[in-house]
């Protein structure tokens, strides 16, 4: 997947490498024409200046020079006399034929030299210099210019990486705003005072997308609580109908089809009360928060659900465990109505899954100023990779013989996500049975 900022960041240093190069090639070119015409001027002046009765006993050095760089023997000086003898030599080792007078440059000895000869009165001068002498001299000019620029490229990188990341700063904005919002939440974006005008069509269009989205869900929600609603009166008068039916004698059958006729029936009846609490959970925008006892609104719970629990001799507690106050209510900011929805559907859960004579708890703990309450039961448990699952919606693990709606725990999670807490199902370690805990409630000392 291609990156901006990586290729923001890839063509402007490369495009200020390319830059330097071509400016370090044009400026040791320009060197090397300005150093070019400097030993030209040069080449003039020592012939000019060479003295009329120099001989061949005033040669400089008898060895083959070095031309490697700048040096003392960068000039190769010959003079002939009017006979066209030779009669000094500057440098021993170098053979350099005579030509006409005038610059030129020419190859001798595997070196490139540049020649100036000069016709005087009784004698002919030819001085010559090799090239890579003024190349030398250019690349040392040219390195020289560039190394101020060798020093800011850096400080002309580091310019671009802020650059570019303040450039890029208000689309990572945008990213965090997304991520951290909840599922539910479809409300726009805000564009802050620095927004730059290039990214406002992308937040516009975003907001509709937002928009047509709430819609859409709201229309969804509406239809599911409206559908419930209404399949809830007739089927709680179909079962009243049919138990009436039962007691008159004026519906024949068995007693047998009659039992599985009113499971049918409650089953029906649980899947719309948990559609239409599902929808109710799911339109909550504006949940009204609280400070409540946990400790009592699990009581409240347990007292409402016991009668449930006593027909499977079930033992259903209620345990605190122990705090720096023994009478902790464990108070937590919370939405009251859902909080009692999620425990409900927990403990229900827990005690239908749970067989005959088996044992639920219902455990408040504080944990690092944070208040937990888990459901524990000593059921068949369920196999690890379907502990996450389970919280979809209409999902029912493999081989459940209890009857449900599939919706239980999906109100749950969708409580628990509005309390901004956590709902983790794990079993237990060495012995069979199921813990559910929400974690993450707020208690009153925090903000």
């Amino acid at each position: 997947m291609t990156s901006i900022r990586r290729w923001l960041l890839g063509w402007l240093i490369a495009g200020l490498g390319v830059s330097a190069l071509t400016a370090g090639y044009g400026i040791f070119h320009t060197a090397r024409d300005e150093a070019s015409e400097l030993f030209d001027y040069e080449l003039r002046t020592v012939a000019e200046s060479l003295p009329a009765n120099i001989r061949a006993a005033d040669t400089l050095l008898q060895r083959k020079p070095d031309f490697e760089g700048l040096s003392e023997d960068r000039l190769f000086i010959e003079v002939w006399n009017q006979d066209g003898g030779s009669v000094y030599k500057s440098l021993g080792g170098v053979d350099l034929p005579r030509f006409s007078p005038g610059l030129r440059t020419i190859e001798r000895d595997e070196y490139h030299w540049r020649v100036y000869g000069v016709k005087q009165d009784s004698r002919f001068i030819q001085i010559a210099q090799p090239i890579s002498v003024r190349e030398d001299l250019a690349l040392r000019l040219a390195l020289r210019t560039l190394a101020p620029l060798a020093l800011l490229i850096p400080a002309i990188i580091a310019i671009v990486l802020v650059v570019v990341g303040r450039g890029l700063a208000p689309l990572a904005d945008i990213s965090r705003a997304l991520t951290k919002r909840s599922l539910d939440s479809l409300e726009p974006l805000r564009l802050s005072a620095g927004t730059p005008i290039e990214i406002e069509p992308l937040v516009h269009a975003l907001n509709d997308l937002l928009h047509r989205l709430d819609v859409a869900s709201q229309t969804q929600r509406t239809f599911v609580a409206d559908a419930a609603h209404e399949l809830r009166s007739p089927l709680a008068a179909l079962k009243l109908q049919l138990q009436s039916a039962e007691r008159d004698g004026s519906l024949v059958g068995s007693k047998q089809t009659f039992e599985r006729i009113e499971g049918r029936l409650n089953r029906l009846i649980h899947l719309v009360h948990q559609l239409l609490t599902l929808a109710r959970e799911e339109a909550q925008t504006n949940a009204r928060f609280e400070l409540v006892s946990l400790r009592r609104l699990c009581e409240r719970v347990v007292a409402d659900i016991s009668l449930l629990a006593e027909a499977k001799q079930i033992d259903l507690g209620l345990e605190c465990a122990p705090s720096a106050q023994p009478d902790d209510s464990f108070k937590v900011n919370v939405e009251p109505a859902g909080i009692e929805i999620l425990l409900t559907n927990l403990i229900d859960n827990a005690i239908r899954y749970t067989p005959n004579g088996g044992k639920v708890d219902v455990v408040i703990k504080r944990e690092d100023g944070l208040v937990s309450v888990g459901v524990s039961d000593s059921g068949p448990g369920l196999p690890d990779e379907e502990c996450e699952r389970v919280f979809d919606r209409f999902y029912r693990s493999t081989g459940t013989k209890e009857q449900g709606s599939g919706l239980g725990l999906a109100i749950a999670l969708k409580v628990a996500q509005r309390h901004h807490a956590t709902l983790r199902m794990k079993n237990h370690a060495g012995r069979p049975g199921l813990n559910v805990t929400l974690s993450g409630l707020r208690s009153e000392s925090q903000p």
